[in-house]
């Protein structure tokens, strides 16, 4: 799936990393994940339209909180083989897409170049 990944540790944590890096999908630990959190991620640019992918190592969804009070599904990762997680991410990640820059459009930079 030629994924790039970048580790964070603990909330604000993902707010900083999104900031440098162009997250396409966040997996966090459900026990993070809480109503204020995903609140707070919704305002922060970055992170605001990037879906949230709540796993555990230790709980099964059943088990987890996250779904009651934040509406996110859990997923209990040793349950999964590899070909799911692939789907599941897959599935789970916004699209990628393209951006002119915000400093010149498409065509000032078309027309310099072949001048």
């Amino acid at each position: 799936m030629n994924i790039q990944c970048e580790t964070a540790v603990g909330v604000e944590g993902a707010r900083v990393v999104a900031r440098s890096f162009e997250p396409h999908l966040v997996v966090a630990e459900c026990e993070l994940l809480n109503p204020s959190v995903l609140e707070t991620w919704s305002m922060e640019g970055a992170l605001s339209d990037v879906p949230v992918l709540a796993v555990s190592l230790t709980r099964r969804p059943e088990e987890s909180l996250t779904s009651e009070h934040c509406g996110l599904g859990g997923v209990y990762l040793p349950t999964l083989d590899r070909d799911s997680v692939l789907a599941l991410l897959d599935g789970a990640m916004k699209p990628r897409g393209v951006r002119a820059p915000q400093d010149a459009s498409i065509a000032e930079r078309f027309t310099a170049a072949t001048h």
